[in-house]
């Protein structure tokens, strides 16, 4: 099917990959129009849309917030989204193995030209690639002063440098993070260690990882045991209210990691535990916490709430990342 470009009102437009549409209008007594449509965007991105008005479907004006949207994730979509992120880390290594200049921003924070040209390439190619349907809130363009409306509706999150910290200290703990939201939930999220030649990637297709090239294997969180319980920190973060956190657990290892890397270690099984009490932004766990929900595990805030997106500003509380409860 040729694509022709349709406005469906004020900030809806269906991407260049616009597959097909079913539409079925039907009228009650109070002249109530309901029109449910399944649409494809870009080269695998689906959902279903339930839209309703009064007084007749002609009169009405479609906006994003009438939409209750239901992403289908398929094969192709996280296939595509892996690879703009093993591209991005192509990028990123190119300025590791230079003699790279350190800029500050204005939290004080480090940002280097590879965090700049990640971004970059990260947002085109999702544009182009995949689709505009949604909004992406990326790092350094919200740095910059770029931040999208992203409302009710789906939207990506990418961080494209996620530990410029070990970047600069050539420590290779560094990651980049795309993940795609929906109901303010990660419901798919890739992390790729360029310098350590891994990706992990969770969706409803389940949760991943592959390590220099090899082939993808299954991968899940180990149930939270009793004793003996494995807990990784950040490296450059830990603080004391984090060691008073693992203090109440019977601790058999802790681990000192740097990124996304940490999500990844309990999703993995490799952790049971991961507590954040710093600041962070959803750019920084959005990646991480969908590969961790998928591979069984889950990440609250310290009262025990799941931790949600689409936050006021994008920060997140001090949160909590663990394996399930022990059966």
């Amino acid at each position: 099917m040729k694509f022709l470009p349709k406005e469906l009102g004020p900030g809806l437009a269906l991407g260049p990959s616009f597959a097909a549409m079913l539409v079925r209008v039907g009228f009650g007594r109070r002249r109530r129009a309901r029109l449910d449509a399944a649409v494809a965007i870009g080269p695998s991105l689906a959902y279903t849309s339930t839209i309703a008005s009064r007084g007749g479907a002609a009169r009405h004006a479609l906006t994003l917030e009438e939409y209750q949207v239901s992403i289908s994730i398929d094969q192709e979509l996280v296939d595509a989204v892996r690879a703009i992120a093993e591209r991005a880390g192509k990028a990123i290594l190119e300025v590791y193995e230079t003699d790279f200049d350190v800029a500050r921003k204005d939290d004080a924070s480090p940002v280097t030209e590879a965090d700049e040209r990640a971004e970059r390439l990260i947002i085109d190619a999702i544009r182009g690639e995949i689709g505009s349907a949604y909004p992406i809130v990326a790092e350094e363009a919200v740095a910059a002063g770029d931040i999208p409306d992203v409302g009710e509706q789906p939207f990506w999150l990418v961080d494209p440098l996620d530990g410029t910290k070990q970047f600069v200290k050539r420590q290779g703990e560094f990651t980049v993070n795309i993940a795609l939201i929906e109901d303010r939930r990660p419901l798919l999220g890739v992390v790729h260690a360029p310098a350590l030649s891994a990706t992990y990637w969770g969706s409803p297709l389940g949760a991943f990882a592959a390590d220099d090239g090899a082939a993808a294997q299954a991968i899940a969180c180990r149930p939270f045991p009793a004793r003996g319980v494995i807990a990784v920190a950040s490296r450059s973060h830990r603080n004391a209210e984090t060691d008073a956190f693992l203090a109440r657990y019977d601790l058999a290892d802790s681990i000192s990691a740097g990124s996304s890397i940490k999500f990844c270690l309990v999703a993995a099984g490799k952790a049971d535990v991961y507590p954040r009490t710093g600041r962070t932004m959803e750019w920084d766990t959005a990646a991480g916490h969908a590969v961790v929900r998928f591979a069984g595990g889950t990440v609250h805030d310290l009262e025990g709430r799941e931790l949600l997106y689409a936050k006021p500003g994008f920060e997140n509380p001090h949160f909590v990342v663990s394996g399930p409860p022990a059966t």
